[in-house]
């Protein structure tokens, strides 16, 4: 749009509340707030940066809502970014909730990190760190015994299963403990997510003294490792964190702002106690006061959807009076300390904000290898298929795992609740399927019905033909999102800006190839699974299972292979023994039609 066409539009537009949206397309570009929508949409003839002119010249069409009050328009903003995501916009890019460990409502509870607890479950956390959750979680498993498994697959067993035998479950399901017992052991779970860490600690330290004493010295490294997992995992944040104060929650936002990229550190305290830390994100804006204007577009963002604290402590003051208006009428006290405890919180949140990327940044590699801004959220995409049977698609998440500079950056991790798969047509068509795949990711973002936000970057498991198959479904769909692929023979990379032949010890690559061989994991899991289950004459065979029947197949390949197999040869394979060993050749002898 030019100068005269925004003025056009404008004229056309209430004198009310509301919110616009500028677009291309049908892919919004900007969306805005304001108290007088054909006034502030007037203003874009004349942009206030380079960053709002080249989205106006980009523009097709400005489309808006009104609301009855500016709060209103505030939230509906808020919520909008969330949703679309917009290019031009200082948006949250990686808000996402953060696990929780559940024990779940049942006389033999289990125990679970989630992101969805169930209702009825005994929930601890949110924590920030999923990774040391996973180790605790399973050092509790390894000496209470509490069981992992769903309530369908505890229910009915006539044995133990495998997580019996390696020491992570006292196997309720079958007798081997009784539920009185079992329940203790929950008990003594709960004691420690409360706070009793000797609980958890205590043990773990005698079987790490008694392994240096009989001289395993990996396994005694192994314990001491969990153990200083499990001792830090309630600790608190020093001086500065620690007090009393009447105002229950409090939040402390300090911003931090290193090129195009701005990062909120939040701190979160209860009671006077630090009780969570987090970071998030977000593209930096141009011009002056950028701290300000980012932290204007956090509070909103992060808030629309969460309980609101009883004080906000913020490194600077937004100028932002419809801002200041909802948090008043929602209660919420805004101060900008200069001195005492409270400015010791903001320093800190301060601190954590600057630990931006630096040495190390594999993130940062990539994107410059690409000339893409930084992705902080990349997803994978592959197809597996059996000559055209039993065809699935993957889609797997990798988002920035907020590491700092040197050796404490974590790079890309993966987001495993952020795990999607497809089952895809039958056909034997390798450019058809991914078209498929990516054609279904695309409409579900640009539907609003995936829950997902949105990734900064594509990655697909293949060559040019796979990566033109994908980009055709993107157009189709209307998705603005980069994309590349990475071939496996000669690990190139191929990207519209060319083809890349990186090191074989780049950073950038490495990120890329984890990702790649994570979706070539996930498909091929999906694909076995859909295999596996189609239903053969091994199931008429009696003492063959389930999980006998996919062992047999898995060795074998085939029932015909299984049926010319010798005796000695079926037995070697788990779960089966000699009456079963003998039951599959009386059954499968003769049998000519059973392939």
């Amino acid at each position: 749009m030019d100068a005269s066409g925004v003025r056009e539009r404008a004229t056309e537009l209430p004198r009310e509340p509301g919110v616009y949206q500028f677009l291309a397309d049908d892919t919004v570009l900007y969306v805005g707030k304001a108290v007088d929508l054909r006034s502030r949409v007037r203003s874009y003839a004349d942009p206030r940066s380079d960053r709002i002119r080249r989205m106006v010249r980009r523009a097709e069409r400005v489309d808006f809502a009104v609301t009855d009050t500016e709060t209103q328009a505030l939230l509906l903003e808020a919520n909008l970014i969330k949703r679309h995501q917009p290019k031009y916009n200082v948006r949250l890019k990686d808000d996402k909730s953060y696990p929780l460990v559940q024990l779940t409502d049942h006389p033999v509870p289990r125990i679970e990190v989630t992101r969805d607890p169930e209702e009825g479950s005994t929930v601890f956390g949110p924590y920030t760190d999923k990774g040391r959750v996973d180790v605790v979680v399973k050092a509790l498993r390894e000496t209470y015994g509490v069981r992992g498994c769903s309530d369908h697959k505890y229910s009915g067993r006539d044995r133990p299963c495998l997580d019996y035998e390696m020491g992570l479950c006292t196997a309720p399901c079958t007798g081997e403990i009784s539920e009185e017992t079992y329940r203790e052991d929950a008990n003594s779970v709960v004691r420690f997510f409360e706070g009793e860490t000797g609980v958890l600690a205590d043990p773990l330290r005698r079987a790490m003294e008694e392994a240096a004493q009989n001289q395993e010295f990996e396994r005694a490294a192994n314990l001491r490792d969990k153990l200083d997992a499990v001792e830090s995992f309630h600790s608190g944040g020093g001086e500065a964190v620690s007090g009393r104060s009447h105002e229950r929650e409090v939040d402390v936002l300090g911003a931090a702002i290193e090129g195009d990229t701005a990062t909120v550190a939040r701190l979160h305290s209860e009671r006077g106690q630090l009780v969570d830390r987090s970071r998030h994100r977000l593209q930096a804006p141009e011009g002056e006061d950028r701290v300000a204007e980012v932290l204007a577009a956090f509070i909103p963002q992060y808030y629309a959807e969460r309980r609101l604290p009883d004080a906000l402590l913020l490194s600077e003051r937004p100028d932002d009076g419809e801002l200041f208006a909802w948090l008043e009428a929602e209660g919420v006290a805004v101060r900008v300390p200069g001195t005492g405890r409270e400015a010791k919180l903001v320093e800190l949140a301060l601190k954590n904000a600057r630990r931006g990327p630096a040495r190390g940044d594999e993130l940062g590699a990539l994107a410059d290898a690409l000339g893409i801004p930084r992705p902080t959220r990349i997803e994978g995409f592959d197809v597996s298929h059996a000559q055209g049977k039993a065809v699935v698609g993957s889609d797997v998440c990798f988002v920035d795992g907020g590491g700092g500079a040197g050796q404490n950056s974590r790079g890309a991790i993966a987001e495993k609740a952020d795990y999607r798969r497809k089952k895809l047509p039958d056909r034997n068509d390798d450019y058809a399927n991914m078209r498929e795949l990516i054609r279904w990711r695309a409409q579900r973002a640009v539907e609003g019905r995936d829950d997902r936000p949105d990734p900064d970057l594509l990655l697909i498991d293949g060559g040019d033909g796979q990566l033109g198959a994908a980009q055709d479904a993107l157009r189709e769909a209307g998705w603005d999102v980069p994309v590349v692929a990475l071939a496996k023979d000669e690990e190139l990379v191929i990207a519209d800006s060319g083809v890349y032949n990186w090191p074989n010890d780049a950073p950038h690559l490495h990120v890329l190839q984890r990702v790649r061989d994570e979706a070539h994991r996930f498909a091929v899991s999906y694909h076995q699974t859909l295999r596996d289950d189609v239903r053969t004459v091994l199931d008429d065979v009696p003492g063959v299972g389930p999980t006998t029947r996919r062992n047999l197949l898995r060795r074998f390949g085939s029932v015909d292979n299984v049926r010319t197999a010798s005796a000695d040869d079926l037995r070697d394979v788990p779960g089966v023994g000699e009456k079963t060993a003998t039951a599959l050749k009386q059954r499968l002898s003769g049998r000519e039609d059973l392939a």
